[in-house]
């Protein structure tokens, strides 16, 4: 006679334990040195477990409190040292990844933004641990340079939020 087979969790796995779910809301953006020709985003550079450089959009956890347009701008300061303002949505992303025994579902808000200072405040800073590098890069070298694919896709709507302002 055979066993009955090992009792299974969520996951599917004999004997392992099931995971908890996590929601986490983040939100950040792009933000612009200035409207038109010429135009540069600030992105930053983060060192991965594998010791690559990967270039993203900065973001960060929504504070008690904050709206997600409000944390964009903060989160934006955080991490590159630049004071911008929410000209508009560039959209949302959501994706799941596993991290300290959590299943995290994990949804970001980005938003386009534009230098409040274009005059002084366009010295960048990588002073946040969690960055690396920081770099401005021209609105037409950006998919090229973003790590990540979902974040490429947002650019669509730059031209779109832009045309808006004029």
């Amino acid at each position: 006679m055979t066993p009955p087979p090992a009792p299974t969790s969520a996951g599917g796995a004999p004997g392992r334990r099931p995971l908890r779910r996590v929601d986490e809301t983040s939100a950040g953006g792009l933000v612009l040195d200035r409207l038109g020709s010429g135009a540069r985003g600030a992105l930053i550079g983060r060192v991965d477990r594998r010791g690559r450089l990967l270039w993203s959009l900065p973001k960060g956890h929504v504070e008690a409190g904050e709206t997600e347009a409000e944390t964009a701008v903060r989160e934006v300061a955080e991490e590159t040292g630049i004071s911008g303002r929410v000209i508009g949505k560039l959209g949302t992303i959501d994706f799941w990844f596993v991290a300290e025994g959590r299943r995290v579902h994990k949804t970001v808000h980005h938003y386009l933004l534009l230098v409040t200072d274009p005059v002084h405040g366009l010295e960048l800073s990588d002073a946040d641990v969690e960055v690396s590098e920081v770099a401005w890069v021209p609105l037409d070298e950006l998919p090229s340079r973003l790590a990540y694919a979902d974040e490429r896709r947002l650019l669509d709507r730059v031209p779109v939020l832009l045309a808006d302002t004029a």
